[in-house]
């Protein structure tokens, strides 16, 4: 009995000894297998990176001395990190890209010191943003259409398309400095919830007319830009007043309007005058 209790014992112990080696073995298989896997993942992506690497060194073209990388017409949703490594270039160029198409949610975007020449019509459709700077680019106009939506042929005649649905209705702030914009569209006037507009150094001759029945307008600079009047805003009576003065611009603003108005109405009166003689 005594002899068969040992046995028993003896083979319990072996068989748990078998089972822990069992148990190892199969761990370090298991992880031989994660590591082949992950090692696979590693070469495939950075194979991908080396096509995707190749493809974008096809599009990089040199014009007028500038190394720019221009591509068009390709579904991207994220910025390859494979660009990186073109740490050569200049300029990029990313035409009908889908990069920034469905990011509908996005309310703040900084687009400054670019090259762009025209507002991205992308984010005309973006109905949340709140926060745009396009500074130092080389923008020549405002779109035209940067307060109104397109809309369908078949909706011409009904109430819908009398109500022109409003573009950027949310925006506030709008900063456009450092640009070459010669000339601003009355539709900006529709941006009701604009608070801040920042034009300072571009090429603007006159300051739109309805601009003074934009309410919502606390904080605009018109410095440095060809203006055709000259304004010059009464003197302060304390320093506070006149960095207040120079600081929001809506007093010169107003200013010149209501000038450039008399300026008109005067002009009308002379022409009625000479036709009736």
């Amino acid at each position: 009995m005594t002899e068969t209790a040992a046995c028993v014992g003896s083979f319990t112990a072996v068989k748990a000894l078998w089972e822990v080696r069992i148990e190892k073995i199969n761990t370090e298989l298991r992880k031989e297998r994660q590591f082949r896997q992950r090692a696979a993942g590693r070469l495939t992506l950075v194979w991908e990176e080396r096509v995707s690497l190749t493809k974008l060194k096809e599009k990089v073209v040199t014009e007028d001395g500038r190394v720019i990388l221009k591509i068009e017409h390709e579904e991207w949703k994220t910025l390859p990190s494979c660009l990186l490594k073109l740490n050569h270039l200049q300029e990029w160029q990313l035409h009908r890209t889908g990069l920034l198409s469905n990011l509908k949610k996005l309310y703040h975007i900084d687009l400054s010191m670019n090259q762009f020449t025209t507002f991205p019509s992308v984010i005309l459709e973006m109905p949340n943003l709140e926060w745009l700077d396009m500074g130092s680019n080389k923008l020549k106009e405002i779109p035209g259409n940067i307060d109104s939506q397109r809309i369908p042929k078949q909706l011409t005649n009904t109430f819908l398309h009398n109500r022109h649905p409003v573009r950027m209705e949310n925006l506030h702030t709008l900063w456009l400095q450092r640009n070459e914009i010669t000339n601003l569209p009355e539709a900006i006037c529709s941006l009701t919830n604009l608070s801040t507009l920042v034009l300072s150094n571009n090429k603007l001759q006159d300051i739109p007319v309805c601009m003074k029945d934009m309410t919502n307008l606390r904080f605009v600079n018109f410095r440095d830009n060809p203006l055709k009047l000259q304004i010059i805003l009464p003197p302060c009576e304390s320093e506070e007043e006149e960095e207040e003065q120079e600081l929001y611009g809506i007093q010169f603003m107003h200013a010149y309007i209501e000038e450039l108005l008399s300026r008109k109405e005067n002009t009308g009166n002379n022409i009625a005058t000479i036709n009736n003689k």
